[in-house]
């Protein structure tokens, strides 16, 4: 099976064992200003595992576009990539371990046809100073698949990754006991990491060995959770069990849930037994293309082919979604996207515009089972080859800056700030240099990637606030101003008319932004209008509740959602104000205050702080509650 049928195969797999399937989230997460894309299969799902009622109902699939940003510069060997899709299937207090295991593994056997002798799991050790006991029922349950398929599976307990590094595994070991680094799961890590209160348990991931030819030196011998190259996990099954106590113990939930999320492209490579994912059919038609622009070989020129078929999908999806190449955040990843696959294709002597050849082979492999990306195929194409135009504009800028060395050479920094600036490779630069004569520094090596270390430091350490796994932006000032957000949408459609939409929404503590569809500045006079609308609301103290509906009869009786937005068959709807006097009626998942006099507390009033241009035809609102 290629990639596509088995994405399609594994929704109408659980389709059929009682799932309903519910569309993918955008990669930019709906009102969450913790994180700026959404980069896992389970993100957009985390309020219903921790309580919230889905519309849809207890049993879901899905199959989510991701993307991770802070991988970027990993891209470039055979598993790493920007941008995925993950499988996954939730039981909200349904089914549990006995139905997930059994599932996934005829899944992965019987539906895809992968050989069951080269699946490996694990699960989790247990820890007696927090009461947790070792996860034996999900290891007998594995025992007992593997045992009906002829298989011998022994159990092992390893530990650490470390650990396993120094054992290695044995004839016969199939079933792997690893600690809470490795096998539990919580919004804040391991065991002493989980949040009071939440919900947490142990998860089982399932390997698939590609064969001891595959295991890199200096990583110890081979075991699952090494990171050899032997063992690529292809997915992880979380058992939400227990919740943490005030006192830091743990207790059984009496609601369990079933998180599972499985890496498409990782099952696909696995299915045509090779460890690069490049090979598999949602990217090696890209390859294909660049082989064929560049006249050179996959087999000598894998890393630059590699990054531009990544960096290029992840570009893709993200201009499907409403991203547009910017200088901050999602558009300035977009950009940076977008400008390191140009890069990498001076490595393969395409100089010329090659995004207009590219995108459409990349918008083709996904029109049939994503319609938005065949809405907007030709917007994307026209966005991209524009980018690609203004870089190579700056490029020739950069020949220019490099030519100012000629007198007195370059050192390893300056050929850093080429790259950070202007986004020369370094590569390109020290090749002009040797072209125009100019001198480099045997330190200049050391110089730049030292400059190049500090930046991947400096971007992790960003990317420590973003999303873990956990719910953000759900304290009660971020509800007072969800809440605000809706009023001051209402404010604007009562003064500009119903056509008037949103088109993008950030909320932190400190404010809420809100982006419409305008033609013109909104003048001093309308701005005081709105302010006058949303606290008038406010002073009424309005009831604010919501209820569940069929979505085409929400659209119906007139609630309104953010513009673009693709919904399932049930939407959650939030009025605000009695049937009688409806001030905001929106398709929302929440959360918002309770009634609309709480956004005064304090003495607080609703305040416009500024207003400006978006885009084209794009206005943005800044506001506070001050």
């Amino acid at each position: 099976m290629n990639a596509q049928e088995i994405r399609n195969a594994y929704l109408q797999y659980f389709a059929a064992r009682g799932h309903a399937i519910i569309p993918r989230a955008k990669l930019i997460p709906y009102n969450d200003p913790t994180t700026l894309f959404t980069g896992s299969g389970m993100q957009p799902l985390l309020p219903y595992l921790l309580g919230e009622v889905h519309p849809a109902g207890i049993r879901l699939v899905d199959s989510q576009t991701a993307l991770r940003a802070q991988d970027i510069e990993d891209v470039g060997d055979n598993r790493h990539t920007t941008f995925f899709e993950m499988l996954g299937n939730w039981s909200l207090g349904d089914y549990f371990k006995e139905q997930q295991i059994r599932w996934f593994f005829e899944f992965l056997t019987d539906v895809v046809g992968l050989d069951p002798n080269k699946i490996y799991v694990t699960a989790f050790m247990g820890d007696p100073a927090h009461n947790i006991p070792r996860d034996d029922e999900a290891a007998s349950i594995w025992q007992k698949v593997f045992e009906e398929k002829g298989i011998e599976a022994q159990i092992v307990e390893i530990g650490s990754q470390a650990d396993g590094d120094i054992r290695g595994i044995k004839p016969g070991e199939r079933i792997f006991f690893y600690d809470d680094g490795e096998n539990w799961w919580s919004r804040g890590g391991g065991l002493e990491k989980t949040p009071i209160g939440d919900p947490c348990g142990p998860d089982s991931e399932v390997f698939y060995d590609f064969g001891p030819q595959n295991h890199a030196e200096g990583y110890g011998l081979a075991h699952p959770a090494s990171d050899s190259g032997q063992f690529m996990e292809i997915g992880n099954q979380v058992f939400m069990q227990y919740h943490r106590l005030e006192d830091g113990n743990f207790e059984p939930l009496v609601k369990q849930n079933v998180d599972f999320g499985g890496g498409l492209e990782r099952i696909a490579a696995a299915a045509i037994d090779s460890p690069d994912v490049f090979k598999i059919s949602l990217l090696w038609p890209i390859i294909e293309k660049l082989q064929v622009l560049s006249g050179k070989a996959y087999e000598t020129h894998t890393e630059s082919m590699r990054v531009i078929a990544d960096h290029l999908r992840a570009a893709t999806f993200l201009a499907v979604d409403g991203v547009k190449p910017a200088n901050k955040e999602q558009g300035y990843v977009m950009r940076r996207l977008l400008r390191r696959a140009i890069r990498f294709a001076f490595d393969l002597g395409i100089e010329q515009n090659f995004l207009e050849e590219i995108v459409p082979v990349i918008a083709d492999l996904y029109t049939n089972d994503y319609p938005e990306v065949k809405e907007q195929r030709d917007d994307v194409i026209v966005t991209l080859a524009k980018e690609e135009k203004v870089f190579r504009q700056t490029l020739r800028k950069g020949l220019n800056e490099l030519s100012k060395f000629a007198q007195q050479g370059i050192t390893g920094e300056e050929l850093f700030k080429l790259y950070d600036t202007y986004g020369f490779p370094v590569e390109l630069s020290t090749e002009e240099a040797f072209k125009q004569g100019i001198t480099l520094s045997e330190q200049w090596r050391q110089e730049f990637d030292a400059k190049m270390l500090e930046q991947r430091q400096r971007s992790q350490t960003a990317a420590k606030g973003t999303f873990k796994g956990g719910l953000g932006g759900d304290k009660e000032i971020h509800k007072k101003y969800h809440t605000a957000t809706h009023l001051l949408q209402s404010a604007l459609r009562t003064l500009y008319g119903p056509d008037l939409r949103q088109h993008g929404s950030n909320i932190t503590e400190e404010r809420l932004r809100f982006d419409f569809n305008h033609d013109e500045k909104v003048s001093p006079e309308d701005i005081q209008k709105i302010e006058d609308l949303v606290n008038g609301w406010i002073a009424e103290d309005l009831p604010v509740k919501y209820s569940e509906y069929p979505t085409q009869a929400a659209l119906d009786m007139g609630a309104i959602g953010p513009f673009g937005e693709r919904y399932g068959e049930m939407v959650k709807v939030y009025q605000m104000g009695p049937d009688n006097h409806v001030a905001s009626l929106e398709i929302c998942g929440g959360p918002h205050v309770t009634h609309t006099g709480a956004l005064a507390e304090g003495g607080r009033a609703f305040k416009i702080i500024k207003e400006e241009s978006s885009s084209a035809g794009i206005r943005r609102i800044k506001a506070v509650l001050a």
